[in-house]
């Protein structure tokens, strides 16, 4: 096994290429939190797109309930009116009658 020559320049050279190799990690580093960032403030604003297409869908659901109210109630009301009437006399067939 041969011996490794500790001079100055090698001394040098084994810090610069630590210092790039940290240098290399940290900024591979800043690229994976500058891509996590990018797609939380995109899903943030996924969110929030979805919020509103979920607060016109339940303006929606609520103009079509008070519609359905509407419709029952006028039902209601009809058969109300058809209850209270008096009901016409049916005339006696002579077909029944025997």
């Amino acid at each position: 096994m041969s011996k490794r020559k500790n001079t100055f320049t090698r001394f040098i050279e084994d810090i610069v290429d630590d210092t790039k190799d940290f240098v290399d990690d940290i900024l591979d580093r800043a690229k994976d939190l500058e891509t996590d960032m990018k797609d939380a403030v995109k899903d943030a604003v996924d969110d929030d797109e979805d919020d509103k297409a979920g607060v016109s869908s339940f303006q929606s659901l609520e103009s079509a309930l008070a519609e359905l109210t509407a419709k029952v109630n006028q039902l209601a009301e009809m058969q109300l009116a058809a209850a209270s009437a008096p009901a016409p006399k049916r005339a006696v067939s002579s077909s029944a009658a025997a």
